[in-house]
């Protein structure tokens, strides 16, 4: 039986949630049963929302010279390092351990949002997001997205945005 995404207007209560009510920006929760055997947390979000994987963008965190780095990408690519690593004037990027990644972002790994991080890290969105009116990006836990627009996105993480993903 296929899982169905549950459309949700009410903010949840993520740090991601919590920050985007807190900035009065307006945003959707899509909810979703998570499937821990998918091979892919963006994929089967996009797959249970029945929106096109090149508007539902997953956040990675990597490590540019020694700065924990979060980059966010369409789930239909995967991340240039060397792009990111030029996007913040770095030289070399490689994708941080998970478990630093997770302590310090405050997220599970598949649940990482680019939202009320624990630690505010610099952001890089991928400039494929501009061609969307909305774009998904997780709400803070694995079966939890939030739809927003990429400029409000940009505007409350402080993101830069530079073509950063390979197709």
């Amino acid at each position: 039986m296929p899982k169905k995404a549950k459309k949700q207007q009410q903010p949840g209560g993520t740090p991601a949630t919590v920050a985007l009510t807190a900035a009065g920006v307006s945003f959707t929760v899509h909810a979703y049963d998570h499937d821990p055997s998918h091979p892919s947390y963006g994929e089967e979000a996009a797959e249970a929302m029945g929106v096109s994987p090149d508007r539902v963008f997953k956040t990675l965190v990597a490590d540019v010279d020694g700065t924990l780095t979060v980059a966010v990408v369409p789930v239909a690519g995967s991340l240039d390092l060397k792009a990111l690593a030029t996007a913040v004037s770095g030289k070399r990027a490689a994708m941080a351990d998970p478990t630093i990644a997770e302590r310090t972002t405050g997220y599970v790994r598949g649940g990482i949002s680019p939202l009320g991080q624990r630690k505010k890290l610099p952001t890089v969105l991928d400039a494929s997001a501009s061609a969307h009116t909305t774009i998904c990006v997780s709400a803070g836990r694995r079966g939890l997205e939030v739809e927003l627009s990429p400029t409000d996105l940009t505007h409350l993480t402080d993101a830069t945005l530079a073509p950063i993903a390979r197709a």
